[in-house]
């Protein structure tokens, strides 16, 4: 049963039904992030090994890279790789990176045609250093693109995040360019990995998990959370569009009435 009121109904139906979204840009989210759960699990439900499901996930990756472009989204963040994956077997970590690298690569000429701005988000710590050139390759040939700015976490935590910044600002304040009193919430953002970037208006959560796994900690304090039970290989362009229609249609207060 459809317990949606009608025009509830009709403001998705719209949404879902046309090429741009049928959206005014002011109901668009600025930021979109998103936890890409569930390649493992998608593989091993069909008897697949745990990698035939991540290469199945870049594929999605490349399909909602390329509807936030069309749609006009301006930042995008995926969850790539925690700094908590390191406990999976070398094997699978072994390959993870074989495809970070591998995707680095192949997706290059993507981005620079599509003026796509890329960023890594995370500690580089255990990233193999053949990956490390590719990823620092794409990221500087894209520094100076003006479209969508696509940011993914890799090695990334949230708690590592916050340490990092708390480390630099007492750095600063030791040698004495900053004081105690000039520690606000802007400055602790800009000692984030996301600096310069606005906080996301919309994480979607994909695997149906109830939680937020150490992922933009401070920076999602507001955003409005999304959550599909499907895995990620099996997200599509639909679920993206579901996602932001249902976030189109929310009140959104900052605690205020």
């Amino acid at each position: 049963m459809n317990t949606k009121a009608p025009q509830e109904a009709t403001v998705r139906e719209l949404c879902v039904s046309r090429e741009d979204l049928g959206l005014p840009p002011e109901k668009l989210p600025r930021h979109i992030a998103i936890i890409m759960d569930g390649n493992g699990r998608w593989a091993a439900q069909r008897g697949l090994p745990r990698i035939e499901g991540h290469r199945r996930g870049v594929r999605v990756v490349e399909e909602v890279v390329r509807a936030c472009v069309r749609w006009g989204i301006p930042y995008l963040t995926l969850y790539c790789l925690s700094s908590e994956n390191w406990k999976r077997p070398p094997s699978e970590l072994s390959a993870l990176m074989e495809l970070l690298g591998q995707f680095m690569v192949e997706s290059r000429r993507h981005i620079l045609q599509q003026r796509i701005r890329l960023r890594i988000l995370g500690r580089r710590e255990g990233i193999p250093e053949h990956v490390l050139r590719e990823m620092d390759k794409t990221v500087s040939l894209s520094a100076n693109n003006d479209g969508l700015s696509l940011s993914l976490a890799i090695n990334y935590g949230g708690r590592a995040e916050l340490v990092d910044a708390v480390r630099a600002i007492v750095h600063k304040a030791i040698a004495g360019h900053i004081r105690e009193e000039d520690i606000t919430d802007e400055v602790i953002a800009s000692h984030l990995y996301t600096s310069g970037l606005p906080d996301p208006d919309l994480l979607i959560r994909t695997a149906g998990e109830m939680r937020v796994s150490n992922f933009l900690l401070w920076q999602i304090s507001y955003a409005e959370l999304w959550v599909t039970s499907d895995f990620w290989p099996d997200f599509s362009e639909l679920h993206l569009r579901e996602a932001i229609c249902d976030y189109a249609r929310r009140t959104r207060r900052f605690g205020g009435l």
